[in-house]
């Protein structure tokens, strides 16, 4: 049996004199800035991978914060009337909507959204 890492929440201090330090001080935490949509270089694919031959539609390349692609994730399900997710920076519809996912994208500002893949 293996056993579990902790992760380290501290930045690599293991440990301080000071009774006034702070960890959370030190820990940069990474903001991404939002582009704006015609600056957005996204890729919509279909994908049937480790999905037991059901087909999904997936938007890469988004470029902001969790929150806006939540937001745009939860915009292109209910255009497409389907179900889905956002992981992992991708944004996953149910069913083949690629044609209609970058119409949509289109019509939103995302001028520069292209298909991709077959």
């Amino acid at each position: 049996m293996c056993a579990k890492k902790k992760k380290n929440t501290n930045g690599g201090m293991v440990f301080s004199t000071n009774p006034d330090f702070d960890p959370n001080d030190y820990i940069e935490e990474e903001e991404t800035e939002s582009l704006e949509p015609e600056k957005q270089n996204l890729r919509v694919m279909l994908d049937r991978k480790q999905r037991k031959g059901k087909v999904v539609t997936l938007v890469t390349g988004f470029e902001g914060p969790e929150e806006e692609l939540q937001d745009l994730g939860k915009k292109i399900k209910s255009a497409c009337g389907t179900g889905g997710s956002v992981k992992n920076g991708e944004i996953i519809i149910q069913g083949d909507f690629a044609n209609r996912i970058v119409d949509f994208l289109k019509n939103n500002g995302f001028a520069k959204t292209k298909r991709s893949g077959g």
